[in-house]
């Protein structure tokens, strides 16, 4: 009997692999980089500036990214990008004072447009490596490593900087990159389905993504659960150390025990769970983010214990993976191989606007609206973008690119 999990296919074991070192390093990067701003500047402004700066590639370069991973063949586009990632570390060497700060902005600049391309690339490449059936299984996967990247590679970064010097956070990250470049090289060359070679049907643009029909539904269901997510960054802090009475150790427990089942639900999904619709999955963990958050900001009116909100941060963390698995083989089935790129590029456009919107709105607690109502809007939002997802993401993929997709993925 065939196994039906994505990990059964030694090329996407491979991608896995590749994409799991990567946001290590990414994680890693994004750990140790604001706490150098910090050390180098002493300012809060200066740490907020390093992590606004993540941000602004993804709006600015989305319309590049759709055309450069339309064109080119994503292998060696993801190889280039890890490479140039590595190489764009090598600046830091000579970053030792406050004088030195423009240096680590522009490495972050550099690292967050390298990603612009990195991620739409990647997610363009899966349906080429597994059948459909496949694609919840794998899109559940990569959702898996991107936590495990943030496990491992979160800490790691922290520790190399209290054992070691800057040159030690180069060295390691660099070499996360480099080894995931070698692991991308492997794969098989893309079908020439995949590409858009032809004159006559030049890649997707950008903005042409953005008018397919079929997909308003899932840009809808991004751009909401991004604001939602951009005001828990803000929120939840404020949400700890407020209404929950809790300390700064408790803040770094709940938001770490995020991972855990976030981890448990890629496993289950990943390698366990077989004929989801990715529809139904999409709204059923949108709704469930929305539920369980409206009970975690309300509860504190009940009980301040916090092994209860251990329980419900554990929880959460399960819903997001499976939101992504769902979201991710709704757009990869339903948009055209030629398409694909700029989809995903689209799909990093949306995450980011809504992410700054969210940021915005949670900004509004030292305002006369307050945390409480804004965390009530906030898991609102999940509900909302549920709704969305039952009523608006297409309810079956067409049925000629499915048997396309599952000619091609058979290796």
């Amino acid at each position: 009997m065939t196994s039906r999990t994505a990990f059964a296919i030694p090329a996407f074991r491979r991608l896995w692999g590749a994409g799991l070192i990567s946001d290590m390093g990414d994680w890693l990067l994004f750990i140790a980089m604001p706490l150098i701003v910090f050390q180098l500047t002493g300012s809060a402004l200066g740490t907020a500036i390093a992590f606004l700066l993540e941000l602004v590639p993804a709006v600015l370069l989305a319309p590049l990214a759709a055309r450069l991973v339309g064109r080119f063949d994503r292998r060696w586009l993801m190889v280039a990008v890890n490479i140039g990632q590595a190489l764009a570390l090598l600046p830091l060497l000579w970053v030792n004072d406050a004088a030195d700060l423009p240096i680590a902005y522009a490495v972050i600049v550099v690292h967050a447009s390298l990603s612009t391309l990195f991620e739409p690339a990647k997610n363009t490449l899966l349906p080429d490596l597994v059948d459909v059936e496949r694609l919840v299984s794998a899109n559940a996967l990569i959702g898996l490593n991107q936590n495990l990247g943030r496990l491992i590679g979160g800490p790691l970064g922290g520790v190399l900087l209290a054992v070691g010097d800057l040159g030690l956070i180069v060295v390691v990250d660099a070499a996360t990159y480099l080894l995931s470049a070698i692991l991308i090289a492997t794969l098989p060359k893309a079908t020439p389905a995949s590409l858009s070679t032809d004159p006559d049907r030049p890649p997707g643009g950008l903005w042409e993504a953005l008018r397919i029909r079929r997909l308003l539904g899932a840009y809808a269901v991004i751009v909401i659960t991004s604001i939602a997510q951009g005001m828990f960054l803000l929120l939840f802090v404020l949400f700890a150390l407020g209404p929950l009475q809790g300390s700064d150790a408790d803040v770094g427990l709940l938001r770490g025990i995020q991972a855990v089942g976030a981890i448990i639900a890629g496993l289950v999904l990943g390698f366990l769970v077989r004929g989801s619709s990715p529809r139904a999955l999409t709204a059923a963990s949108v709704l469930a983010f929305g539920v369980i958050s409206l009970v975690t900001w309300n509860l504190p009116a009940l009980t301040t214990g916090l092994g209860w909100y251990v329980v419900l941060f554990a929880a959460v963390g399960a819903p997001g993976v499976i939101m992504f698995a769902g979201l991710m083989s709704v757009l990869q089935q339903e948009s055209e191989p030629r398409q694909r790129g700029a989809v995903f590029a689209a799909v990093g456009l949306a995450s980011a606007v809504g992410q700054g919107l969210g940021i915005l709105l949670g900004a509004l607690s030292d305002t006369a609206f307050g945390l409480l109502p804004l965390l009530q809007v906030q898991g609102c939002l999940y509900l909302l973008g549920g709704l969305i997802a039952l009523l608006w993401l297409p309810r079956a993929l067409g049925s000629a690119r499915a048997r396309d997709a599952d000619a091609v993925a058979r290796m």
